[in-house]
């Protein structure tokens, strides 16, 4: 797992949330716990592209906004 890709990814998530006045738990539905979010959020699990997919729609973002971070 290449951890500080997934590190960054998790900060955008949570950059993005906070942007938008959404607790882990807004976004944290259609089969993703609040738990899940926070492990994704502080790079504790890796996540599918499924989840992904339901994070960003959650968000009002498209995927690929999700993956805008500096490499």
């Amino acid at each position: 797992m290449d951890k500080p890709y997934i590190k960054k990814l998790g900060k955008r998530i949570k950059k993005l949330r906070e942007e938008r006045g959404f607790t882990q738990d807004d976004i944290g539905l259609n089969g993703i716990s609040r738990a899940m979010i926070s492990l994704v959020e502080v790079a504790k699990t890796d996540i599918t592209v499924t989840k992904l997919k339901i994070i960003a729609d959650n968000l009002g973002v498209k995927v690929k906004d999700l993956f805008e971070f500096e490499e």
